[in-house]
């Protein structure tokens, strides 16, 4: 698949999970980074995006370590994101 394509498809998912926190830290962290992702980021952020939204929320705050084959740079990069660092939208 085209990436362009595919990390269109990713954003989409990325702002539509269900739980409107979920929305706004992975839908957040998607416009700021994933322009920049090449193909292996996207597999690690498609494979984020197949977390329940509580599992996730609870990873990236903190709550609960995550499994092993899930604690990776990308997931670190998305748990240090700030909701300061998103692109300003106009």
């Amino acid at each position: 698949m085209d990436l362009d394509l595919r990390r269109k498809k990713l954003l989409f998912r990325a702002h539509h999970r269900g739980f409107r926190e979920a929305d706004l830290m992975i839908g957040g962290f998607a416009d700021a980074h994933l322009g920049a992702l090449d193909e292996q980021g996207l597999d690690a952020f498609e494979e984020i995006l197949g977390v329940p939204d509580q599992d996730l929320y609870a990873w990236v705050v903190g709550n609960e370590l995550p499994p092993a084959d899930f604690d990776n740079p990308l997931l670190d990069r998305l748990r240090q994101f700030s909701y300061a660092d998103r692109p300003v939208q106009k």
